[in-house]
């Protein structure tokens, strides 16, 4: 089973993303993951992406492209794979597709996880992290760590204003992803505002529908 699963920062995906994993044993693959280890491990693609990530410069589609075909080449994927957050729009849905036809795969399901853009806000702006020990908590913990009594702070990523940019990208360049899949035959839109597991019980209904024929 290929499943893509879509959502704006916030929205969940990547719990829903783990349920799929434990329930079907395939495995997630993330692009930021995927960059990363190229560029520590010294691959072709990866010191041609780090060119760019250095820079602060966005990673050409075409080398994103070819680290998600290596990645879908190898062997525990035969059964499936979970791609999280990717593609991020139609071009590179297209090209997608492109690759999978090489490799003699195609998209069985996406799932778009969709939450109230200021539900959204709200759950982000509210998240505290810990510099001493890591833990990310929320607001409501107070001001100190529970854990080690350090003080509490909130990532730039995190302020309410970075997060309504970050919503607003989303939605530019998802709302024609979301009709491409539409026409694909492929997509099914989750109601992301409940709890994990209600989300999780439209989930699974969505993958035991039988997706693409």
């Amino acid at each position: 089973m290929n499943i893509i699963v879509l959502g704006a920062p916030g929205a969940g995906k990547g719990t829903q993303a783990a349920r799929i994993v434990e329930a079907f044993g395939i495995p997630h693959i993330s692009t930021g993951d995927l960059l990363r280890a190229a560029v520590q491990a010294g691959t072709e693609l990866g010191k041609a992406a780090a060119s760019y990530m250095d820079d602060g410069q966005l990673v050409p589609d075409d080398l994103v492209i070819g680290l998600v075909r290596e990645r879908l080449s190898q062997s525990d994927t035969e059964t499936g794979f979970i791609l999280d957050g990717f593609p991020r729009n139609t071009a590179q849905a297209v090209a997608l597709d492109t690759q999978l036809a090489l490799l003699d795969k195609d998209i069985d399901h996406v799932l778009a996880i969709e939450v109230d853009p200021d539900l959204i806000v709200a759950r982000i702006s509210s998240r505290r992290s810990c510099p001493a020990c890591g833990r990310i908590t929320t607001a409501a913990e107070g001001a100190v760590c529970a854990l080690c009594g350090a003080t509490l702070v909130q990532r730039v990523d995190d302020r309410e204003e970075t997060v309504r940019t970050r919503l607003a990208v989303y939605a530019e360049q998802t709302e024609p992803l979301l009709d491409y899949y539409t026409r694909c035959g492929v997509l099914s839109v989750i109601d992301g505002d409940r709890s994990v597991d209600e989300v999780w019980a439209d989930v699974r209904a969505a993958l035991d529908d039988g997706g693409k024929s």
